[in-house]
């Protein structure tokens, strides 16, 4: 079986734990639609495909993320929201993106209500962060990311009020926050089947 349809049958599994929803956000609060597109490298041992961000953009400078962003009124739906945002991120063609599906909705403090879409990519692309925007694009294995005894919960607090959070060490970066998240509910998912 490929791993275009390992992923396909357990996205459509729908077993599991409940996914974690995000951040603990009033419901009467509006959300900014977003998307992002985790990128699993289709070889022996898959990998996925982050970011970390630039120092100097507004929100969430510095961070490890998927390639993603808001969608816009232009955008067909959240796949294409998330296959735009990854080729003006990291130059990622949307003609390399295997589409599975979508998975869990995650929602962030700051208000963003992330859609994120499952796509497998070919190994070894040759990827171009947007300087604006990109200060890194690596690749961490799949089966690291997926081990629950690499998500470790921690707290802190953010505008005033206790925040809970997943990380995931890896050398160089923290995975932390809303990626962390939504690789806790992907493993979540994967781990059903």
């Amino acid at each position: 079986m490929t791993l275009t349809h390992r992923l396909a049958a357990a996205l459509t599994a729908g077993a599991g734990p409940p996914p974690l929803t995000g951040d603990d956000m009033p419901a009467t609060e509006a959300t900014i639609a977003a998307a992002v597109l985790i990128a699993i490298t289709d070889r022996a041992e898959p990998g996925v495909i982050l970011t970390r961000r630039t120092d100097t953009l507004r929100r969430h400078a510095g961070q490890v993320a998927f390639p993603g962003g808001r969608v816009d009124p232009e955008d067909a739906d959240t796949v294409a929201a998330a296959l735009r945002e990854a080729h003006e991120e990291i130059a990622l063609s949307p003609a390399d993106v295997t589409i599975i599906g979508t998975t869990d909705r995650f929602r962030t403090g700051t208000g963003y209500d992330i859609t994120p879409v499952v796509g497998v990519v070919p190994a070894d692309l040759p990827l171009i962060p947007a300087e604006a925007e990109v200060a890194a694009v690596f690749e961490v294995p799949l089966a690291f990311l997926l081990d629950p005894t690499n998500h470790h919960a921690g707290t802190g607090e953010w505008q005033g009020r206790m925040r809970r959070f997943y990380e995931i060490p890896w050398p160089d970066h923290r995975i932390w926050g809303a990626t962390a998240g939504i690789i806790v509910n992907l493993s979540h998912r994967l781990a059903t089947r």
